[in-house]
């Protein structure tokens, strides 16, 4: 585990940076990065969009992104320029205390390549469950050392959680 964050208010965004301090919690020694959330939306609708902004980079044109969604009577496919993270984010006229749950996988974090990442989503929003996959890559070639978590509109409600956890690469005797 590098970091671990609760919000006692909402907030706009939850961010974590690399230290870069050459500790066991500086991003430069992992291979990937694993962020686990539970988080809802504090915006007054039934569900909103959750996005993420990796290295303060929020130009819509530096990410590519296709998701996979469905809610049990049907499938939808699409595809999108932009920075977003998951489909469905829980919103606070939805069925009370319930949150949605994300685990994004970064790969290969301190590579010279563009920077892939893989998110996995579900939610139940007053009975209507959604779950989705989602693939995205970021067009940025330096190591990734801030990532930011945040909602398309409105705040993050109170009590949202993430987890962040580094990858190391296999240890060879």
């Amino acid at each position: 585990g590098i970091a671990t964050t609760t919000l006692g208010v909402d907030a706009s965004s939850i961010a974590f940076s690399s230290p870069d301090d050459g500790s066991s919690t500086d991003w430069s020694q992992f291979m990937d990065l694993v962020a686990i959330l539970y988080w809802r939306s504090a915006t007054a609708s039934a569900t909103r969009m959750g996005e993420l902004d990796i290295n303060s980079d929020t130009t819509d044109a530096n990410y590519a992104i296709q998701g996979l969604y469905g809610d049990g009577a049907s499938v939808t496919a699409w595809t999108n320029a932009e920075n977003r993270l998951a489909n469905i984010v829980i919103a606070d006229t939805s069925t009370a205390n319930a949150f949605s749950s994300s685990v994004v996988h970064f790969f290969d974090i301190n590579s010279g390549k563009y920077k892939n990442y893989m998110a996995m989503n579900a939610g139940d929003y007053d009975g209507a469950g959604q779950i989705e996959i989602l693939a995205g890559i970021y067009k940025g070639q330096a190591p990734i050392s801030s990532i930011k978590f945040k909602i398309d509109s409105g705040n993050i409600l109170a009590a949202s959680r993430i987890d962040l956890f580094g990858v190391l690469p296999r240890m060879v005797a």
